[in-house]
């Protein structure tokens, strides 16, 4: 495989742009439909999806290795992505995405808090600097100033 394609960063600048990509296509797609159900077809959507590629790349056999613990854990983390799913889409349907993406990505900020003090995760001062002004700048962001 490409370096590039085992790069963490290509993946994670991926998903950014995704992201974006997701902020303006459910904003418009949230316009004269509830935010609950937009959410629900989203989630079909990524369901049908993800099934697809984990059958498509011969890793289906891989669900029967799911340990209970890690069981435990996907199911608590696929309720936080609901949860978190159901109040972004609510705050598109009532506010602008350029607005409502920015706290949104607040999210970064927390989970730098919530890696260090519960995973033990380090972050250089530089680090922790740049987490600071991911706050501000949402801030800003999201005030319209």
């Amino acid at each position: 495989m490409s370096p590039l394609l085992e790069s963490w960063r290509f993946w994670a600048l991926a998903a950014a742009g995704f992201a974006a990509l997701t902020a303006i296509l459910a904003k418009v797609g949230v316009a004269g439909v509830p935010s609950d159900v937009a959410t629900f077809v989203r989630t079909a959507v990524i369901l049908v999806f993800a099934g697809a590629i984990v059958v498509a790349s011969g890793q289906a056999g891989g669900l029967a290795q799911v340990s209970g613990r890690s069981l435990v854990f996907l199911v608590l983390s696929g309720l936080a992505t609901g949860a978190s799913w159901l109040c972004y889409f609510r705050a598109l349907s009532l506010g602008d995405a350029a607005r409502v993406a920015p706290i949104d990505k607040l999210s970064v900020v927390l989970v730098a808090i919530l890696g260090a003090t519960l995973l033990g995760e380090t972050l250089s001062l530089a680090a922790w600097a740049g987490v600071a002004l991911i706050a501000v700048g949402a801030a800003l962001v999201a005030s319209g100033l």
